[in-house]
């Protein structure tokens, strides 16, 4: 990395840092007045949605009266007149009381006062409607004089001064819910303008830094500037050999990941015959303990006996459980030291005839498992190396159909879409998922997450992301537990000879 140090006087320098401090804090308090700003107009929102929602119930409340008083005005002009309009006219209003009612238990839903009137107007309302269909059917039989009668010792009026009274105290209380909430807005209009003007404040100073710090620096620049122009020319041999100097490091590094593995093998190996050579030994010893303990039980003690038939097989089994691991772990490590030497070779791969081909290879295993993989076309071709894009879906897929969700068929789909020069390859299922925190933990190298039961020693993702690194893109998770998980493998479009060297 070339550096460019610029040689100010100490007061200079002084002086700078003091502007950089400024400007900093400055920008530290126009953030703050952004968020605050944002909630600001969040809750604004928020008070504005209830202010709404208070004027709809004021005009629900509204409509529900005057259809109840219609309705009765058209009930009485029908008992003195006999005359079909005031029928016709009492069956509109009447119609639309019920719904109208509906509509405002709906919208008085989170209010537990309104809803307690409401439940006590709306038995009201049925005996009313009683009442009323009585009359009007006794007008509409010619027994006007009857239904008259009727009228005037029925118990409409107090149902209707019942009714009145609940409506009058629902409309005074979304009244007080008005009043309340406007002003909450009407605070909350002024904390805006006011952290607004704040902000604006600070924005000037923060300009006025600004310039300051470039007039003072301009100059410094000019200077930089032929500086720069000089380091310039060296430049490219300078990333030609620090290039050359990563890859001998790599190289170095596979190297020695190789040679590691290659020695550990070589005790592990001897650790796993002298292993066999312990059970097959162990089996004459159990033998011996069996018969002495058959012939001559006094010459035994409990714990040779112990030893003989539990403690030896034991120790014997933990062994080999561990050499096996270790050797797994061991073939792990060379197998990405080996991967890191294979020299990759670009060429045309249709990505969702690839995955045809993974399915394919699978298929018996998918099958068992209850899980069904398909694949989203069309994806777009890319240019890369097959034999690792193989070898990372086919990770992926296996993955997804190993670590399905208990009682939920699997399904996996594979898609693939175009976002300018790179080709974005995803894998989604509906498994068991990842919790947030492991997302970036699953792709080291002998780390796992969730529940350990499915065999695997934590390799297969690292091997994806290396895979993915060689062939020029990266490997991203998004997944929440229990929803499934989607990776996003993100490849050029052209994968070129340049790309690799570099």
């Amino acid at each position: 990395m070339v550096r460019v140090r610029l040689n100010l006087p100490s007061s200079e320098g002084r002086v700078a840092r003091w502007l950089v401090a400024f400007m900093t804090l400055g920008f530290v308090a126009l953030a703050a007045a952004a968020i605050a700003i944002g909630w600001i107009t969040v809750r604004n929102r928020t008070y504005t949605a209830e202010i709404l929602h208070t004027q709809d119930v004021r005009q629900a409340v509204a409509t529900l009266h005057s259809q109840m008083e219609q309705s009765e005005t058209a009930r009485r002009g029908y008992l003195l007149t006999g005359m079909p309009l005031f029928s016709a006219a009492y069956a509109r209003s009447a119609g639309n009381l019920a719904p109208s009612i509906a509509t405002l238990r709906r919208l008085t839903a989170d209010n537990p006062a309104q809803i307690a009137r409401l439940d006590l107007i709306e038995p009201r309302f049925v005996q009313l409607r009683a009442l009323r269909a009585q009359s009007m059917a006794l007008v509409a039989s010619g027994r006007i004089a009857e239904a008259q009668r009727r009228f005037a010792v029925d118990a409409s009026v107090p149902l209707m001064r019942g009714i009145r009274y609940r409506l009058q105290a629902m409309a005074a209380d979304e009244v007080r819910l008005l009043a309340i909430r406007s002003g909450r807005q009407q605070q909350t209009s002024a904390l805006f303008l006011s952290v607004a003007g704040l902000a604006a404040i600070l924005l000037l100073i923060v300009a006025i830094l600004a310039i300051l710090v470039i007039r003072r620096y301009t100059a410094d620049l000019a200077t930089s500037r032929d500086s720069l122009r000089d380091l310039n020319e060296t430049l490219e041999e300078q990333v030609t050999e620090r290039t050359a100097d990563l890859s001998r490091a790599n190289e170095e590094i596979q190297r020695f990941a190789y040679i590691v593995s290659h020695d550990l093998r070589s005790p592990l190996v001897n650790v796993m015959g002298f292993t066999a050579e312990l059970a097959t030994a162990a089996g004459p010893l159990a033998e011996l303990v069996d018969r002495a303990e058959a012939e001559a039980p006094h010459i035994l003690t409990e714990d040779a006996r112990l030893a003989a038939r539990e403690d030896l097989p034991e120790a014997i089994g933990f062994i080999r459980t561990s050499t096996q691991k270790m050797d797994r772990l061991i073939n792990a490590i060379l197998k990405l030291s080996r991967e890191g030497r294979r020299t990759i070779a670009p060429e045309p791969v249709d990505p969702a005839q690839l995955v045809d081909m993974i399915i394919g290879s699978i298929q018996h295993v998918i099958d068992d498992r209850g899980a069904v993989v398909r694949v989203e076309r069309p994806i777009p071709a890319v240019v890369t190396d097959r034999l690792a894009l193989e070898q990372i879906l086919s990770n992926l897929i296996e993955n997804a159909t190993k670590y399905l969700k208990p009682g939920r068929p699997g399904e996996i789909v594979v898609t693939g879409h175009k976002e300018r020069n790179r080709v974005i390859l995803s894998v989604i299922d509906n498994g068991r998922g990842i919790d947030p925190r492991d997302h970036q933990r699953v792709f080291d190298l002998f780390r796992r997450s969730g529940a350990q039961d499915q065999p695997g020693e934590g390799i297969g993702l690292a091997h994806v992301r290396a895979l993915a690194y060689r062939l020029g893109g990266t490997i991203d998770v998004q997944s929440t537990l229990g929803d499934g998980a989607t990776f996003r493998l993100n490849l050029p479009t052209e994968l070129s000879i340049q790309d690799i060297k570099a």
